[in-house]
């Protein structure tokens, strides 16, 4: 029997729960499930996603070894003796270059490289680079009910490992999370605490050098010892991310559609739709599979997100699945819309006006309707005299081929037959994809759990599997801190993470909305300061767009069961997300007071209602503030903007509140940190280009 671990690429998160954690969801767009103090699996969905201290619980990814007819091997089969897990997780942010939107990405050509590009390391005057790297070594457990954790003992003799000293701001590292086993030995591991900390001030949206987070990825290795002696060595990857807060909404292209791109058009995973370098105009396409999820998407993005233009394309203007000739012409016309997608091999060589994704309008700037997706690409931050300009969101080229298959009528409309095997119809394991599809796919500017590196197929040793360059064998020397995978030869822990704002928190505040330029392809901010002084601005006319919603919500509902006179407003009104969260410093301080976006009418999947559920009401003081103490003009007086923000003396404003109020003071004097600051202006503007938070 052939077996295989899965999913090849898990994903745990952060929390700052001590004590309690849930299992990952296993289909995308699947809510977690309850789980015991072993992991063991409690067939119920998660309910609350923090604990009674509001702090947020952490996300453990369990992993399994099964065959293609979903068979799973435990200590529990009869001729199994043991199953060892070792586990090597790492972040290596801090010693590798700052994140400057598409530079380093190698699939724009080798003139993009670090190098070329003359991209600076993160904490240059460092030498010793691996001291940057946090490198916990490999963890071992085997059998059921075992547990280690990523701290700084436990590695085997003479590893070298690497924990950063105390910071002066924020939150010692003292671990990057937990594996353990459950009751038949499956293993389980367990993101870090979300903490975060350095010595000097927060700078931009990419953070800041001496400062490091908990977030991580790494290598999962499985033995399995059977009674006649003879053994099975098997093999995945793990990332570790911050949470997700919007779970049940997917983004419109996931890191599953990213991996399934990759596997289609460099992997050969389906010669029929793929082959001779393009796609095949003789491919059926499936309407279920392949086009509704596209459709349900776009769908979810208004309950996190204010993107009205979208609103069209969920419309039930015609029947979707409707494959007659006659139909074509609603089919079509729905096409149209969409963005074609720019390969990235030749998009330097293409002239910018020639590039769909510079694009807001589908008859240009004089256009009369935004092309979808409705939301930026992965550079509309700078222009491109520096880097490769991105301004808007495209569909994967494998996603906008199944929808033009579908806009010509080459689709079938039957539902796939229901089926018992682990695999999907293109041979695919359900489970790798149901793990990386709750992940951002695009954009990636960085993205949110991992960035551009995964669409380069260099990094795969196969569809959906990391290519490990170790073979297997783990890094008993430890890890280097400045080879680039995208090269070739296979990944390290913490490479699929390292590229990534640090710490995370000061991305997540920023990564939410974009004012793009619609007119000018190749500029995207211009200088209203001086050279001495620059103060970059998104060049008029721009256009207001969303980065990652269902990883980062913007405009959400209130809910109608919190306390009003904590929330300050009715239930049902569309609000700011981090309303009371101003700065890169309050985010990275009090990111688990942020609240979960959740579907409060489940039952009923085709009338979805999703509101804000579990925010820590209590830390925030509001204010109606009348416009006219703003203007100084007594005129004014009639109008009110309301303010949400967070006391300087936070345990006053709490010991004197509520129960709840109290109970989150105790797990925030739990888990104090070091005051944060941050530079006055920065290194740059926010990336919007406006300070102004809604």
């Amino acid at each position: 029997m052939n077996y295989s671990l899965h999913p090849s690429v898990g994903v745990a998160r952060l929390g700052n729960s001590e004590g309690q954690f849930y299992l990952a969801p296993d289909k995308i767009g699947g809510l977690p499930f309850e789980a015991d103090e072993w992991g063991n699996k409690i067939d119920s969905p998660v309910s609350n996603f923090k604990d009674s201290k509001g702090q947020i619980r952490r996300q453990g990814q369990p992993f399994k070894i099964i065959d293609e007819d979903n068979n799973e091997l435990t200590l529990t089969n009869d001729n199994v003796k043991a199953i060892t897990w070792t586990v090597h997780i790492a972040n290596k942010k801090a010693a590798w270059y700052e994140f400057n939107e598409l530079q380093g990405n190698l699939l724009l050509g080798d003139d993009n490289s670090y190098d070329s590009r003359g991209t600076p390391l993160r904490n240059a005057a460092e030498t010793n680079r691996h001291s940057l790297i946090i490198d916990p070594g490999p963890r071992t457990i085997f059998g059921a009910n075992a547990k280690a954790t990523f701290d700084k003992t436990g590695a085997p003799n003479n590893y070298p490992v690497s924990f950063p000293p105390p910071p002066c701001q924020g939150t010692e590292i003292k671990s990057l999370g937990d594996i353990l086993t459950d009751n038949e030995g499956r293993l389980i591991v367990i993101g870090g605490y979300g903490s975060a900390g350095g010595n000097e001030p927060l700078e931009s949206y990419g953070g800041a050098d001496t400062w490091h987070d908990d977030t991580a990825d790494g290598t999962v290795y499985c033995t399995i010892t059977f009674n006649d002696g003879k053994e099975l060595k098997l093999s995945a990857w793990i990332i570790i991310g911050s949470p997700d807060f919007a779970p049940e909404i997917v983004n419109i292209s996931n890191l599953s559609d990213t991996m399934f791109d990759v596997a289609i058009r460099e992997q050969n995973l389906c010669s029929e739709m793929y082959s001779n370098g393009e796609f095949q105009p003789s491919y059926q396409a499936n309407y279920y599979r392949d086009i509704e999820p596209i459709v349900q998407r776009i769908s979810r993005y208004q309950w996190v997100s204010n993107v009205q233009s979208m609103s069209a394309f969920v419309s039930n203007i015609f029947d979707f699945k409707d494959n007659s000739q006659e139909n074509k012409d609603n089919r079509q016309a729905y096409f149209k819309y969409f963005r074609r997608p720019v390969d990235l091999a030749t998009v330097q060589q293409t002239p910018p006006f020639e590039q769909t994704n510079q694009q807001l309008f589908e008859y240009g700037a004089e256009g009369h309707l935004p092309l979808m997706p409705m939301n930026s690409g992965s550079n509309s931050v700078s222009n491109a005299e520096d880097n490769i300009v991105d301004k808007f969101l495209t569909l994967t080229q494998t996603q906008y081929f199944l929808l033009s298959q579908w806009a010509s009528g080459n689709f079938s409309n039957e539902k796939p037959p229901s089926t018992t095997s682990a695999l999907d119809s293109f041979g695919v394991f359900q489970a790798d994809q149901g793990s990386a599809g709750n992940c951002v796919g695009l954009p990636m500017c960085p993205g949110i759990e991992v960035t551009w590196s995964l669409q380069n197929p260099v990094v795969y040793a196969a569809p959906y599997v990391i290519k490990d360059q170790s073979m297997g064998h783990g890094f008993p020397s430890g890890l280097t801190p400045s080879r680039d995978e995208c090269e070739g030869g296979g990944c390290q822990p913490g490479d699929l993470t390292k590229r990534m704002a640090c710490p995370w928190q000061a991305d997540f505040f920023n990564c939410t909305v974009q004012n793009v330029n619609f007119t000018e392809p190749t500029i995207n901010k211009v200088n209203e300061g001086t050279e001495e002084n620059p103060h970059m601005v998104p060049l008029a006319p721009s256009y207001y767009s969303y980065w990652w919603p269902p990883q980062s919500p913007w405009d959400v509902l209130t809910n109608q069961l919190d306390d009003q006179s904590a929330t300050h407003l009715p239930a049902g009104q569309q609000v700011n997300y981090a309303r009371g969260i101003n700065s890169f410093v309050q985010m990275v301080e009090n990111w688990s007071s942020l609240g979960f976006i959740r579907n409060q009418n489940a039952q009923e999947p085709n009338f979805p209602f999703f509101t804000e559920t579990e925010r820590n009401h209590q830390l925030f003081a509001y204010k109606d503030v009348p416009v006219s103490d703003i203007t100084g003009n007594p005129q004014d007086d009639g109008t009110d903007i309301p303010v949400f923000y967070i006391p300087e003396d936070v345990k006053s404003h709490l010991s004197s509140g509520c129960s709840k109020a109290k109970a989150l003071l105790k797990g925030l004097e739990e888990k104090m940190s070091k005051p944060i600051t941050a530079k006055p202006a920065g290194r740059s503007v926010p990336r919007s280009g406006t300070r102004t938070r809604r």
